[in-house]
């Protein structure tokens, strides 16, 4: 008796499954070579999963007497699994355009930080935000994410800092989570940045005795879910003891670790990741090399950020006339609002070291960091990034923005490849090649077609 079935891509010039073989990461050579099927066609069933993959002549004799919901004929185009998106911070209020002025004109994060910028004015007016106000601004950027391809994105809070607003945040990304057709990996990011008028120790106590008990308790009762806990590991903000206690505190309650280390000073943060079993760091522009073969050995992967280092990477020297300097801008020299710069620049943060990681056989991902301070929807402008500025290849790069991705969100056994059994979650492409994807910098709004999750067509162009 024939059967019925949601979706059936045919005919497509390639479909890129990434892997073939049920890997569940891709290290060390392995990413230089994916699985790539041409002249290929798709079917996914009517539960959202891939039922059949393979030669479009094939496919069409073995269901040859079945029904589907919908056909989409993509001759002469590519089907890509959907992007990963492995870091992001989209639930905040408050814009922070002026801070962009200011990079340009020489402040360093830290300064930006140190005069009540950076996160600490995303914490006022998240704070002052209500909930429905916080949910559309994200709905919109999840909208804005899914249209450039991405299927599956973490998303944090951190832009709370007490418990009350931590816990208005997530139960935005709960609610998102239950009603959009996007996939979420929840992270819990209360350890972002030490609150005023606490030390790294007292924000570590609250956490752990608050906060953490919190959410163990409203996730008990169904109300929110949370994958992971983050912490700011860095200089100035939480030292190595601090984080060390916040995340076996989460792990102990069954999250995940994944967070953020070695980004602006070298922390130690990989080596103290990779003790502690974590599944993800992100950052690692200050990594050791001794940190690097930890995680490699540990399995932890690296989620590496290249939109990060390109916002930051300059600090300015000079100045000329102008009125357009906002009132909290704090540096060596002081200037007055109608001053303006010139500059040279000159590098302040460094590109991770991508190709010593791959080479050293970690597990490479991608992610957007798309936040207020690096406002970036876009993984193929991400995977782009990665190649021109961390020498990665294109392979490399979307191996690290599919299957490597959902490995750091623990979700590669459902997400991140096209292979018989995982989610449907993909992209088409209007290209013979699927590489154009990476190739065509910010062109990925006119290439891409669809995009689909769970079989159903969630993006059409």
């Amino acid at each position: 008796m024939a059967g019925s079935h949601r979706l059936l891509l045919e005919n497509a010039q390639q479909v890129v499954m990434v892997c073939a073989r049920g890997e569940r990461f891709l290290a060390g050579d392995a990413p230089r070579s994916l699985a790539v099927l041409e002249g290929a066609s798709l079917v996914v069933g009517t539960d959202g999963f891939i039922k059949a993959i393979g030669p479009a002549d094939a496919i069409q004799t073995l269901f040859s007497e079945e029904t589907f919901e919908e056909r989409i004929d993509c001759s002469g185009k590519c089907i890509l699994p959907g992007l990963v998106d492995a870091h992001t911070h989209p639930v905040w209020a408050g814009e922070r355009v002026h801070e962009f002025a200011m990079k340009l004109a020489g402040a360093t994060y830290m300064d930006i930080h140190q005069a009540g910028g950076g996160i600490n004015f995303t914490v006022e007016h998240t704070r002052q935000a209500s909930e429905e106000e916080l949910f559309c601004s994200f709905q919109q950027r999840l909208q804005c994410m899914m249209r450039a391809g991405t299927t599956l994105v973490e998303c944090k809070s951190g832009y709370g800092l007490n418990l009350e607003t931590e816990l208005k945040m997530l139960r935005v990304i709960e609610r998102a989570r239950r009603q959009g057709p996007i996939g979420i990996s929840a992270t819990y990011c209360g350890a972002h940045s030490v609150p005023k008028g606490k030390t790294a120790t007292e924000a570590a106590d609250e956490i752990i005795n608050n906060h953490l008990p919190k959410l163990k308790e409203l996730g008990s009762r169904g109300e929110i879910h949370v994958d992971n806990i983050d912490v700011f590991c860095e200089k100035g903000v939480f030292d190595l003891n601090s984080t060390r206690r916040i995340l076996q505190s989460g792990k102990d309650l069954g999250l995940q670790i994944n967070f953020h280390g070695d980004e602006l000073h070298p922390m130690k943060a990989a080596e103290l990741g990779a003790e502690l079993g974590a599944r993800a760091i992100s950052h690692l522009e200050e990594v050791s090399d001794e940190g690097i073969a930890a995680m490699a050995t540990a399995g932890t992967s690296a989620i590496l950020l290249p939109t990060t280092a390109y916002m930051l990477r300059t600090q300015g020297v000079g100045y000329l006339k102008s009125a357009s300097i906002p009132s909290i801008w704090s540096a060596e020299v002081p200037l007055s609002e109608t001053d303006i710069f010139f500059y040279f620049p000159r590098l302040r943060l460094k590109q991770p070291r991508a190709r010593k990681m791959l080479d050293e056989g970690v597990i490479v991902a991608l992610g957007s960091d798309f936040n207020p301070n690096a406002y970036c929807f876009s993984m193929p402008l991400v995977m782009h990034l990665a190649c021109v500025n961390m020498r990665m290849s294109m392979p490399e790069a979307l191996a690290a923005a599919t299957i490597n991705a959902a490995y750091a969100l623990g979700k590669s056994h459902t997400h991140g490849s096209l292979e018989v059994g995982k989610q449907g979650d993909l992209i088409i492409i209007n290209s013979s090649r699927w590489e154009h994807l990476i190739y065509q910098f910010g062109g990925h709004h006119e290439l891409i077609e669809y995009v689909i999750a769970k079989g159903k067509v969630i993006y059409r162009k």
